[in-house]
């Protein structure tokens, strides 16, 4: 299984992989470049890292792809790319502009125009979220460590990539639902990520997607609520045996 993660991405996994549900299975985590410390690379674009994850999801001979906010969208662009044809699992993913975070979108294109100084302020804002998080207390300092890995210049780049692959005029949830893939779309009722009105109709008359919401207020999907996220990872796994 490849993990392309958003964070620190088998930090952010360590509670869903303990989960019996997973007993077996072998992880490939990669933390892509601008998160948590990462180096970044010449070009963070979507499709670039798209095109990488997927080398290595073949180097390693990895079965499902799982991704995690950021991370979603690479493993989404692996699917329409055709860099990854197995099951894929996308955790608290925005198809479009409109359901991506008000706050989140200023604050990347403000510090595009400004400098990154805007971007370091929300940084300092990401431990409070940590610490409020539903998950044990030593998985709170590991978040919050890895948090303040995070260099505010390079998440800039990284993000503005990011914001303009989810702003072409594409319909993503179309191009999922043709792709032929075994799809899972996990969201919280409030949350990381979200799904428009016409996106969800479109994913849910899909007989290659499944729609999961998980109950209540989750930004972490993966740190608070790891069984669940477990038990759809399992499901994924069961498709590609």
């Amino acid at each position: 299984m490849l993990l392309p993660g958003g964070a620190n991405a088998a930090r952010s996994f360590d509670l869903v992989m303990a989960d019996p549900a997973l007993a077996g299975v072998r992880l490939v985590a990669t933390t892509l470049p601008g998160m948590a410390g990462a180096p970044v690379s010449e070009d963070v674009s979507i499709p670039a890292l798209s095109w990488r994850a997927g080398e290595l999801a073949t180097a390693h001979g990895c079965d499902v792809v799982v991704g995690f906010s950021h991370g979603a969208t690479v493993a989404l662009d692996m699917v329409l790319s055709g860099h990854f044809h197995g099951p894929v699992v996308l955790l608290g993913i925005s198809l479009t502009t409109e359901v991506e975070s008000r706050f989140f979108r200023a604050v990347v294109r403000v510090s595009q125009k400004v400098g990154s100084w805007p971007m370091a302020g929300l940084f300092r804002l990401m431990p409070l979220m940590a610490r409020s998080a539903k998950t044990p207390e030593q998985h709170k300092k590991e978040l919050i460590e890895d948090f303040r890995q995070n260099r505010a210049g390079d998440s800039v780049r990284a993000s503005g990539a990011y914001l303009d692959y989810i702003a072409q005029d594409r319909d993503f949830a179309a191009q999922l639902a043709a792709s032929g893939n075994p799809v899972w779309v996990v969201h919280a009722e409030k949350g990381d990520g979200g799904l428009t009105d016409a996106e969800r109709a479109t994913l849910q008359a899909a007989p290659n997607v499944t729609l999961v919401t998980i109950p209540g207020s989750v930004f972490l999907l993966p740190d608070e609520a790891p069984q669940k996220v477990a038990a759809v990872i399992a499901s994924a796994v069961s498709q590609a045996s």
